[in-house]
């Protein structure tokens, strides 16, 4: 056989080999498709229904031609018409060709007002246009939240910081006088100590919200956190005249992380303590309801009216500021008790009457080897033991 017949049988081969190569490939396609029953247009589909933007396609009259449900729940369609604005957002882009931005905002999303609803408008093919609308909300409150923080700090540095100025400059023109020094002085210190214990607070609620990692949650006795708790807060409550008991330790273990859990628990007695009047009584509890261990600090105190009840675990939220300021609260220790609570999987619970006192549950779950020896306890005496009636 010549080399020109050789060639040929090799050309031959080849073209033989991807035949059979694309036939096996058509079938395989044919047999996948006849399998899942489903063509690329059904895959299309399901990927703009799973969305979690809101999309909608446009025709040159405004029409809807095609949207999913999000953009239903979003409100940017609504009885198969679009929303006005992004009908006008359509036409624009027809004439201009260009993508335009449109809020949508005010939209009724499942019942409550949305914040921030955007969208982009853009050319799809021609004579039709598609909406691509999202709901911003969280990231407006959040935004919202983080003005309402730096503003807040900053009135609040600025208080002890001024007060330091004006005591400082007290100091100096008394210079000669000695009780006079001493006495402002001792204002000084007070003034020293907020501060410091603002920044501390600052830095821990900080913290909690996730500008650093977590520790890893372990067994942490109980009994452990409500000693350390109570060590913290003895001073305090000896200064004004209280006096903090205590039921029998219970052995019992949650998985957290102890320093964490002893802040927030001392956070609770010392909120009692400075609500409290002198010589009025200041008691916490401890018991496994549920899979979960609940510790409650309850006192005989002002009490919180039902309508601030929602608000106390806001950031320097307080009750009675008159109150706060003389006692050198910061306003962020039940902020921190919440958000501790919930980066243990956790919650914090309050019953309180205005005039008779208040009582706030914080509930951690139990170490998963914690056996619960405490039977859950009727509804009735639950509210009586926990602060239903004091």
């Amino acid at each position: 056989m010549t080399a020109l017949g050789y060639l040929a049988l090799v050309v031959g081969l080849v073209l033989i080999g991807g035949a059979a190569f694309l036939i096996g490939r058509a079938t395989v396609r044919k047999q996948a498709s006849t399998t899942t029953g489903l063509t690329v247009a059904d895959l299309m589909a399901m990927v703009v229904q799973s969305s979690h933007d809101g999309i909608v396609v446009l025709n040159g009259f405004g029409d809807v031609v095609l949207n999913n449900a999000r953009a239903e729940e979003l409100g940017v369609v609504r009885n198969n018409r679009a929303d006005d604005r992004a009908r006008r957002a359509a036409e624009l882009v027809r004439q201009t060709g260009e993508v335009v931005h449109v809020d949508l905002s005010q939209l009724e999303v499942k019942g409550r007002q949305a914040e921030a609803v955007h969208a982009r408008v853009k050319v799809l093919t021609e004579g039709f246009t598609v909406v691509d609308a999202s709901d911003e909300s969280e990231a407006v409150r959040l935004e919202a939240t983080r003005r309402d923080f730096v503003a807040n700090v900053s009135h609040e540095l600025k208080t002890p910081v001024g007060a330091l100025a004006l005591l400082a400059e007290a100091v100096l023109d008394a210079v000669e006088d000695e009780e006079q020094v001493r006495k402002f002085s001792a204002k000084i210190m007070q003034e020293a100590t907020r501060l410091g214990t603002l920044v501390t607070e600052l830095i821990a609620l900080s913290r909690l919200q996730g500008a650093e990692k977590l520790p890893e949650l372990t067994a942490v006795e109980v009994d452990t956190v409500v000693s350390e708790a109570l060590g913290r807060s003895r001073l305090g409550a000896e200064s004004a005249g209280i006096e903090i008991g205590s039921d029998e330790p219970g052995g019992l273990v949650v998985e957290g992380d102890r320093m964490l859990l002893v802040t927030a628990l001392s956070n609770l007695l010392d909120n009692a303590v400075a609500y409290s009047p002198p010589g009025s009584p200041v008691s916490i509890s401890r018991r496994l309801v549920g899979g979960f261990v609940e510790i409650a600090v309850t006192d005989r105190g002002i009490g919180i009216a039902e309508d601030q009840q929602t608000r106390v675990f806001e950031r320097f939220y307080r009750v009675d500021r008159a109150r706060s300021r003389a006692t050198g609260g910061t306003g962020l220790g039940l902020a921190i008790v919440k958000h501790v609570a919930l980066n243990h999987g956790g919650d914090v619970k309050l019953w309180s009457l205005p005039g008779t006192g208040s009582t706030f549950t914080l509930r951690i779950p139990a170490h998963l080897d914690q056996v619960e020896r405490v039977p859950t306890l009727p509804e009735q005496e639950l509210a009586t033991t926990h602060g239903g009636e004091l």
